[in-house]
């Protein structure tokens, strides 16, 4: 029998504004203990050096962590010019100069290829797995990493900003699974300048913007105490992008058992994923049909 997990039993999401120099676990772990909850987890990383949102989910709220890390998310991050890294970013080595540097009307034109449906490159230095093994671990070992284009939606790519010649700032709303520091890397090669990542800062991802993200040192400061529950979003706003349908008493009693639970008419369609409620508050998730929700995740009262 598996030890029982210390903590309490809340749930929700906290918006963190992930400092630089964090990792993402990290910050999970300084939540989940901030908080004293039970279980936590966040919807889509981002390398230590990003800043920016970093929803994590508490109890319950877990169960939605997919629907947010499938979400459109939005990044501002600045592009050095005229050098490239082995990871893409300024942490690594430079591996590649150039004295060349495209005018903004060459940029803007350079960007309309990534946008739509593209076809992605991961970093090497990525945790995607390559044989069961990180490729960032590979890497680091020295070996050549080879690493298969994965496709990447990108519904916006702006150049915002031109800071001098060597630094541009742009903008970009992408789907799941997409690397900036790629975009930045991909970038440069059509510029024929190279180019990496220096700054990197994730500014929404799905219902969560950064203006409601909370600092590392606040979430110090009201550790431990019921001010930091203030600021928890319902769990419920995990489903946002979800239509809703509500049910009787009758309907979430079966759903909560894992069995089919009627649903009151909408104009869901037959086999659309739904999310059921009570009161409000989130029952299930599952597929609709004929008045019904068949539950694929069911929430604890």
């Amino acid at each position: 029998m598996g030890r029982k997990r210390k903590g309490r039993d809340i749930s929700g999401w906290l918006v963190v504004d992930k400092p630089a120099g964090m990792t993402s676990t990290a910050v999970v772990n300084k939540v989940r203990w901030a908080m004293d909850a039970k279980k936590a987890g966040h919807a889509g990383t981002l390398d230590p050096e990003a800043t920016g949102v970093l929803a994590v989910a508490l109890g319950e709220a877990t169960k939605t962590v997919p629907y947010i890390t499938d979400a459109l998310k939005a990044y501002t991050f600045t592009v050095r010019l005229g050098q490239a890294t082995n990871t893409d970013d300024a942490e690594g080595e430079v591996i590649a100069q150039s004295d060349a540097r495209p005018s903004d009307d060459d940029i803007k034109q350079a960007l309309t290829p990534f946008l739509g449906d593209i076809m992605q490159v991961p970093p090497k230095f990525s945790a995607v797995k390559i044989d069961g093994q990180r490729a960032y671990k590979l890497a680091r070992d020295g070996e050549d990493v080879e690493l298969s284009a994965r496709p990447l939606w990108v519904e916006e790519l702006i150049l915002v900003d031109r800071l001098d010649d060597d630094h541009v700032v742009l903008e970009m709303t992408c789907g799941k699974g997409g690397y900036v520091r790629s975009i930045a890397r991909d970038l440069g090669a059509a510029l024929g300048c190279h180019g990496h990542v220096k700054e990197l800062r994730r500014i929404w991802s799905g219902p969560f913007e950064v203006e409601d993200g909370l600092s590392v040192d606040q979430i110090d400061e009201m550790a431990k105490t019921e001010a930091l529950d203030d600021y928890l979003h319902p769990l419920e706003t995990g489903l946002a992008d979800l239509p809703e349908l509500k049910c009787t008493p009758e309907g979430a009693t079966r759903l909560r058992n894992g069995n089919p639970g009627m649903v009151l008419a909408s104009d869901v369609e037959y086999g659309d994923e739904a999310w059921a409620s009570l009161d409000g508050k989130a029952v299930a998730v599952g597929i609709y049909k004929s008045g019904e929700l068949h539950p694929s995740r069911v929430f604890v009262a």
